[in-house]
């Protein structure tokens, strides 16, 4: 398996008030592509800060982040920006939409930064992948949590990611939304090939991934598989 994020030493500080804060102390893991990762541990443990480190949405204090073979820890904020564009896909607790866009235009946005052409029925397909396509003309505030979360997730797979990150995707939803969304985003993922990364405090939901990564106190603590039922392959 080849891996698509290789991870070594990783630390992350802060200076607060005149002490360093470290939230991530010296994480190694690597991922293998097309498999799926979830990432777990009390608040506070760094889960969060972990995965945005990963994303290449910040950037390290030391230690390596290799995403498809490109160390992100080594490139300006504007190539960062360039490689999670080309690569990656992203599914927030809050949902990120842009509220002035409607849902059609929400999904069409990476497909736009990337200059593609001829977009509008590729985000078409996607909205009706997530049972959406009734909706595409309605913005933001006239969608239910579960919606909004369903058009993040199509926008999340337009630029067909190589990777797709998940910060607590069921966090804002109610059990039942929450058991739909899940489904699609393991269907949409095993459909793609993509490699997932999610960051839950479900353990329902971490033991569907293959494998299991447990964080406190900003340290790796454990790194198990399991006999995930969505496993890829």
């Amino acid at each position: 398996m080849t891996p698509i994020l290789h991870i070594q030493d990783l630390t992350k500080t802060y200076q607060s008030t005149g002490r360093t804060l470290t939230v991530l102390d010296r994480i190694n893991f690597t991922v293998e592509e097309g498999s799926t990762v979830s990432i777990v541990g009390p608040s506070g443990s760094g889960k969060t800060t972990l995965l945005g480190l990963c994303a290449g949405l910040d950037r390290s204090s030391s230690g390596l982040v290799e995403l498809n073979g490109i160390r992100l820890d080594q490139l300006s904020e504007d190539a960062r920006a360039q490689v999670r564009n080309q690569y990656v896909g992203f599914i927030f607790q809050n949902f990120q939409l842009l509220p002035t866009l409607t849902a059609l235009e929400n999904v069409m946005v990476p497909l736009e930064l990337r200059g593609e052409k001829n977009i509008k029925p590729q985000a078409l397909d996607l909205l009706d992948k997530v049972g959406l396509a009734n909706r595409a003309h309605h913005y933001p505030a006239q969608l239910s949590g579960g919606e909004q979360q369903r058009v993040s997730l199509a926008r999340a797979f337009s630029n067909k990611p190589r990777i797709l990150f998940a910060d607590e995707p069921t966090g804002n939803l109610d059990a039942e939304t929450s058991e739909k969304v899940v489904k699609l985003i393991f269907d949409l993922n095993r459909e793609a090939g993509t490699t997932l990364v999610l960051v839950t405090h479900d353990a329902e939901l971490a033991s569907q991934t293959q494998r299991i990564l447990r964080m406190r106190g900003g340290k790796l603590v454990s790194d198990e598989r399991t006999s995930a039922l969505y496993a890829n392959g």
